[in-house]
């Protein structure tokens, strides 16, 4: 109970003393706040940044290989001559791929052009993907249409001009007209849009196909180049029920060595790529993002709290008088101190929570004119807090402990 009494004229000491010096209080609070504007606005950006990125990675599926030309895992041991000289997937092998696997439950065939244009009618749209699938695809990742079907099997094996679009496509060509049936135009071709894929939102790595016209592959191979590097075939194969990846690799290995009919003793030509690859790559990638904000917003801060330490020592100096007198009329040292020590985090916390609030502004900034959803989560707001706390404990320690040690007779002398 004493205790509490003693936090309790300490903590109104500390406000007493910080609004009898308004324009030292704010031209403390100033310093920490830009600190942790600085090191909060770096973790809510690359958190969002990350957030975004694993959501992609993870709906390309946590239980598919794809087989590649060029493996995704990349090191100071790369040898890319050797990677170049390797075959593209072909669609013919995809069909030995089907009857020869298994431990696969869906193979699918992919390749793509980039950057082109849908029209239809006087409506354009321009940047799309035009991505040619087998029959699989659906299998594969079992996505979900807003309106209309999936291919038939008839239409994938007959090459049929048939084509399911992207919400953005859809939302851009037609205006709220149902795109269903209707003829559309790209790359000198025409298809009847037969599907529109649900909306996924956007995606930095480009794993959505809001922006995609996806067709047979039998149609596409009449205009994209499905041998060619520039349209990135692969295959895309997912594991059966209770399947590990690591047992379908063994299975995919077996059975491409001998689709391309290779001896023992040479050395795979084709890639097993799997998403933990990316996974780990991008861990790499934001640890060292991390520490440059940590380093950045370390040193607002470290300026902050020499700031905030200047201010109590000369607090300490123009009281001097008052703590002689508190001490004289029988106040002990901890009093002294926690009034002190309060001040100064008292002082950085309002930093802290004026720059939280600054951070939480920008976000609602960038929501509004930016197509990319930055969030200030909980564990920022924390971050940020127990920071500023930290930095006023540190910086006010100090100064407290100087103005606790003072003697009461010099100390009122010297108020004199």
């Amino acid at each position: 109970m004493i205790l509490l009494k003693i936090l309790q004229e300490s903590f109104r000491f500390a406000i007493q003393a910080l609004i009898g010096n308004k324009l030292r209080t704010l031209l403390s609070l100033l310093g920490v706040t830009i600190g942790i504007f600085a090191i909060i606005s770096v973790f809510a950006v690359v958190d969002s940044l990350e957030r975004n990125i694993r959501s992609s990675v993870e709906s390309l599926g946590d239980n598919v290989v794809f087989v590649n030309k060029w493996p995704w895992a990349r090191g100071e041991d790369y040898p890319w001559w050797k990677y170049y000289q390797r075959p593209l997937p072909t669609i013919q092998e995809l069909n030995i791929l089907e009857q020869r696997l298994e431990m696969a439950d869906a193979v699918a065939f992919v390749s793509g052009a980039g950057n082109k244009t849908a029209k239809y009618n006087s409506n354009d749209v321009e940047g799309i993907g035009v991505v040619a699938v087998s029959h699989g695809y659906q299998d594969v990742y079992g996505f979900e249409l807003t309106s209309g079907r999936y291919f038939s099997i008839l239409e994938s094996a007959t090459g049929k001009p048939v084509a399911i679009i992207g919400d953005n496509i859809a939302q851009s060509l037609f205006e709220g007209e149902n795109p269903l049936g209707k003829v559309i135009k790209f790359m000198g071709q025409r298809a009847t849009v037969i599907g529109v894929f649900e909306k996924a939102g956007d995606s930095i790595i480009g794993s959505s196909d809001d922006d995609n016209v996806v067709i047979p592959v039998k149609f596409g191979r009449n205009f994209i180049r499905l041998n060619s590097e520039s349209t990135n075939p692969m295959f895309i194969v997912k594991a059966k029920l209770g399947v590990s990846n690591d047992q379908l690799k063994d299975d995919l290995t077996r059975v491409m060595r001998s689709v391309r009919r290779l001896s023992p003793k040479v050395d795979d030509n084709f890639a097993l790529n799997e998403t933990s690859i990316l996974s780990n790559g991008i861990d790499m990638i934001f640890s060292v993002i991390d520490l440059a904000g940590i380093i950045i917003g370390g040193f607002s801060l470290l300026v902050g709290g020499f700031g905030i330490a200047n201010i109590m020592f000369v607090s300490v100096k123009e009281r001097t008088n008052i703590i002689g007198i508190q001490k004289a009329i029988g106040s002990k040292n901890y009093f002294i101190l926690l009034q002190f020590l309060f001040e100064a985090i008292l002082l950085c916390l309002i930093g802290g929570i004026l720059g939280i609030s600054l951070v939480y502004a920008g976000t609602l900034i960038a929501d509004y004119y930016i197509d990319f959803d930055i969030a200030l989560s909980a564990n920022n707001v924390v971050t940020g807090l127990w920071v500023s706390v930290l930095i006023g404990i540190i910086s006010g320690m100090i100064p407290a402990i100087a103005a606790s040690k003072l003697d009461p007779v010099e100390a009122i002398r010297s108020g004199i």
